[in-house]
């Protein structure tokens, strides 16, 4: 890991999103504006003192239409740049900020920098936006080091109202106020008031014995299947006969649980005997999955149904897509799926990161 300059040095990368929208006044409408605008709007961007740049998305793009060659295109940016900056601050739209977020946990393998999400519900330029707190403290955030010099929080994140965020443990769960995000399953890993309160036992740290390493690989081929009362069984058994299919997650009931249909457990064994990764998650916010517990979990365990655990919906769509990408082994997929690859599930065991690509 370099030395840090005395200076700290920070790239924005300006994807999109509301926080550098402009409103037009002819039509209302909401319009992307240049990043030049953006300084304007927030000359407290002087006063750190930081070497600030910035490197934005041409034409920027709605998080709408975020998609994985996006995620690519953000992991270029922060490895051609990598050496020549202390932290990265990725501006980005809220409606899929999650998503990128667990991605990106997972294609910055051993990651020694800081990559801070952040965005706004206001475009920067009203006068009640969130988005220049959010803004300048995710650069703060970004340029912190601790007493020894290395950064704070190495790690992929997400900062929005007060709150910073492991990025993979995180969802959207407001449209409307400022506290548009939430981290149910694991504490925020520091809060913003008077002074930035770190929480320096709950942020990983890189391995210095192993060196950075970017992933580009993602496979699309999963799918969601959200479990509800009345689920017919031909609908299940159309959409998981879809050509090409890899994974599928299970939004489940309560701990992990599914009704004791025969046809159901028929299918998910037929698509598991298939090689199809099968992950159970929870449709609650909170708690974890406990396969275990009941009957009604146990018969998908014993289908072969593996345990996503306490993740997000976000975290284990991105994860199962990188893996995927990568080709490796049923097994493999399935071992790591089942451990803590980037903080992203709380297990017994940890992984030491995705294996390397040969």
């Amino acid at each position: 890991m370099n030395t840090p300059t005395l200076v700290p040095s920070i790239l924005i990368i300006y994807t999109g999103g509301t926080i550098g929208m402009m409103e037009n006044p002819e039509t209302g409408a909401l319009e992307n504006f240049d990043w030049e605008q953006l300084r304007h709007h927030v000359p407290e961007l002087k006063r750190f003192g930081y070497r600030i740049d910035t490197q934005s998305f041409d034409p920027p793009i709605d998080s709408s239409n975020m998609t994985p060659c996006d995620w690519q295109k953000i992991v270029h940016i922060i490895e051609d740049h990598y050496e020549q900056y202390d932290g990265f601050v990725v501006l980005h739209g809220t409606d899929t900020m999650a998503y990128t977020a667990s991605a990106l946990s997972f294609m910055l393998e051993n990651l020694s920098k800081p990559v801070v999400f952040t965005g706004s519900q206001l475009p920067i330029g009203q006068l009640r936006t969130d988005g220049k707190e959010n803004l300048l403290t995710a650069i703060e955030i970004a340029a912190a080091r601790d007493e020894k010099g290395r950064p704070i929080v190495p790690e992929v994140c997400l900062f929005f109202e007060n709150k910073l965020m492991r990025g993979n443990r995180t969802t959207k769960i407001n449209a409307e106020g400022f506290n548009a995000f939430r981290s149910y399953n694991f504490p925020p890993l520091a809060t913003a008031g008077i002074h930035i309160r770190y929480e320096r036992q709950l942020i990983r740290r890189p391995d210095p014995a192993r060196p950075f390493k970017p992933h580009y690989l993602v496979d699309t081929n999963v799918l969601i299947l959200t479990l509800f009362p009345g689920i017919r069984r031909d609908f299940v058994e159309h959409v998981v006969r879809v050509k090409g299919l890899k994974g599928l997650i299970l939004k489940t009931y309560g701990a992990g649980n599914a009704p004791q249909e025969p046809w159901l457990v028929d299918q998910l064994k037929a698509l598991r005997k298939q090689g199809v990764i099968l992950v159970n998650i929870t449709q609650c916010s909170l708690g974890t999955v406990e396969m275990r517990r009941y009957g009604t979990g146990l018969q998908l365990l014993e289908a072969g149904v593996i345990n996503g655990y306490d993740s997000t919906l976000e975290s284990m769509v991105t994860k199962l897509m990188v893996l995927l990408g990568h080709g490796y082994s049923t097994d493999e997929v399935e071992r790591l799926m089942n451990a803590s690859v980037a903080g992203e599930i709380t297990t017994d065991e940890l992984a030491t990161g995705i294996p390397a690509i040969h």
